[in-house]
């Protein structure tokens, strides 16, 4: 990695668990903050296409783990995925896909500096679901996007999840029957029309943390406007995949992802 990249402030190496995989643990400005995250390079020196990797959970739930994004980084991607602000010594506050998406919008603008990458595709897990949908609103020239076991509409993430009530009204600042506007912002269904990167979903359909209506919802939707869109549906699995499973589909998408670049 060039250290040299005026989007990056530090770079500190990190011990990796893929010796074909260098990582970085960087940090850059989202709109003036001071926000960590993780890279991870392929060794093997050469162009690759870039991967923004937008994490789940919230604070210390869902944390980046290394073993994961040198996975990708193993298949040939340049990975990048943010902490998110406030997480991990980096400054502000995540307010679940409100102004933190900022940290995913710059991290994309991130990748684009890195010496040697092409096209860049966006991933989210989970809660990363929703910010990896926003990039794609915000940056049209993605390559893909994939959401595995992705939120794709908040009211219905606050009505399922009886579990996370207090936190999203305590981080969006109230109830969506208080304020829809502040929960509507925060679910990309309402602006799939500038999307036009190919979308894949991965979904298990016995998903109890993401139910897999937020796949079937985010599918109709993309369809109806005629854009392109895959599926994957699991009915044997929940929000977490054995595995082996899991290294399957790792490959499985990242051939997908590749397969959607016309070179």
């Amino acid at each position: 990695m060039n250290k040299d990249n005026e989007k990056i402030i530090e770079a500190y190496r990190f011990p990796s668990p893929n010796p074909s995989v260098e990582i970085w643990e960087i940090t850059y400005l989202s709109n003036g903050l001071r926000v960590k995250g993780m890279l991870a390079e392929p060794k093997m020196k050469g162009n690759h296409d870039g991967f923004l990797y937008l994490r789940g959970g919230i604070k210390n739930v869902g944390k980046v783990r290394p073993a994961r994004i040198a996975q990708f980084a193993s298949e040939g991607f340049v990975v990048f995925a943010p902490y998110y602000r406030g997480n991990q010594g980096g400054e502000g506050n995540e307010d679940f896909a409100g102004e933190d998406r900022q940290d995913a919008f710059t991290a994309f603008e991130l990748l684009k500096t890195i010496p040697g990458v092409r096209d860049i595709h966006v991933f989210g897990f989970s809660r990363g679901g929703v910010m990896a949908l926003m990039t794609g609103v915000e940056f049209p020239e993605a390559a893909s996007i994939v959401t595995w076991g992705g939120v794709s509409d908040m009211f219905l993430t606050y009505e399922e999840r009886k579990d996370l009530r207090k936190m999203l009204k305590r981080v969006i600042g109230g109830t969506p029957g208080k304020y829809p506007e502040r929960y509507e912002e925060r679910t990309p269904l309402y602006n799939l029309e500038k999307i036009t990167a190919p979308v894949l979903i991965i979904h298990g359909v016995n998903d109890q943390n993401v139910s897999v209506e937020h796949g079937y919802r985010l599918e109709r939707g993309l369809k109806a406007l005629n854009k392109q869109v895959e599926s994957w549906y699991f009915k044997e699995f929940t929000h977490y995949f054995p595995p082996a499973v899991n290294r399957k589909i790792v490959k499985d998408l990242s051939k997908w992802m590749k397969n959607q670049i016309k070179r």
